[in-house]
């Protein structure tokens, strides 16, 4: 039962920042694609109307996730990580393309993308399974059992191909393994033994050409202008002409002019960046430095040891999308497929980033329980 008492806990700034950052977004969405006419089809709020539908079902997400105790969450762990499966696999057997990827399953109004959901549920998962050893979480059987635990969804994820997602899941993990007190020395031999593997697919093949591409381009975009370092020059080029406040809203050049491939999507900062300038992206990194400020505060205030590992994984997956895809667009980072959290255009995305706000608000909330 939820008791209204424990509204006094709850974190209004972490709301109020997690919902600036959405309309925030929608703003720069209907920047972004006004006058795309061949993917809005000439309604110029297309994609405004679509993202404000899902910001709606994500609030709706998040006051669920709030409203439910944690614990019940942590009890359905096995009913969870089923679901996970089952949904990553319709993508492998089933999913529709797009950008050269299946990461989709549904059609038309009705697609949704299994991975963004994997995420939360393989925090809520995994923090089940270390809350359940964590008197045990230094042992090497731990570790393994937590990795094993990772490795089908991950791999799953990179089939698609997805492998910026599938990092993402082995960041959570690290994180939340460190948080939950596992031994340096076993996440260490874990670390290496990824990057033998990693080396080994490189050298017989397992990456996909385009894959290899990209991480090559990232060293040196203008090798491949017109190909597979376009994104990148593009990106550069649009970021750095906004210098410090930025050409406008609405009077972006390279994005009304369409050299930005995914403005909207994957590649949204870029519309940031030339039309608000610099002022405009460090309001957008405060946001979101100001949203992982509350989620570490929730952590460190958790009632116990699930609350904080769930705390962790989330603040780990928020983290690492902001910092892969804003280093994307400035080329510090390789190009992957992954959405700026709570602001990129993309249904499944923007719900499960609710609902993840939702999940942090419920623990913040429970943080003094009322025992009898």
């Amino acid at each position: 039962m939820f008791e209204r008492r424990l509204l006094k806990n709850l974190d209004w700034l972490l709301l109020a920042a997690a919902l600036a950052l959405a309309l925030y977004g929608l703003a720069m969405v209907y920047s972004a694609s006004f006058t795309n006419r061949a993917l809005t089809g000439g309604d110029a709020l297309y994609f405004v109307k679509r993202q404000a539908a899902f910001l709606a079902a994500g609030l709706l997400g998040a006051a669920v996730l709030a409203y439910v105790d944690y614990n019940s969450l942590a009890r359905l762990h096995r009913l969870i990580y089923l679901a996970v499966i089952a949904g990553l696999m319709a993508v492998v057997l089933r999913g529709s393309s797009a950008g050269g990827a299946a990461r989709w399953i549904g059609a038309g109004a009705m697609r949704f993308q299994p991975s963004e959901f994997a995420k939360l549920g393989l925090v809520i998962t995994l923090a089940a399974l270390l809350a359940r050893r964590v008197g045990a979480v230094r042992r090497p059987a731990t570790t393994a059992v937590a990795l094993l635990h990772i490795a089908l969804p991950a791999a799953l994820i990179a089939l698609q191909p997805d492998l910026g997602t599938a990092l993402v899941l082995v960041a959570l993990w690290f994180a939340m393994l460190f948080v939950a007190g596992a031994r340096k020395l076993h996440l260490a031999a874990v670390a290496v033994a990824m990057l033998a593997l990693f080396a080994g697919g490189w050298e017989l093949g397992a990456l996909r050409p385009y894959q290899k591409a990209r991480l090559a381009r990232f060293i040196n975009p203008s090798a491949d202008p017109l190909g597979t370092g376009y994104h990148i020059i593009q990106s550069k080029i649009a970021v750095g002409s906004g210098r410090v406040w930025g050409k406008g809203y609405l009077h972006g050049t390279q994005s009304h002019l369409h050299f930005i491939p995914a403005q909207h999507t994957d590649f949204i900062f870029t519309i940031v960046g030339e039309e608000l300038g610099f002022a405009g992206a460090i309001c957008l990194l405060a946001l979101y430095l100001f949203v992982l400020w509350r989620a570490l505060r929730i952590m460190d205030r958790a009632d116990d040891a699930l609350g904080m590992l769930l705390a962790a994984g989330v603040v780990t997956a928020l983290a690492a999308q902001v910092f892969v895809n804003i280093g994307m667009t400035v080329n510090i980072m390789p190009i992957t497929g992954l959405p700026l959290p709570f602001f990129s255009y993309g249904g499944s995305a923007l719900v499960t980033n609710m609902m993840e706000a939702g999940l942090l608000l419920g623990i913040g909330m429970r943080r003094q329980r009322i025992r009898f």
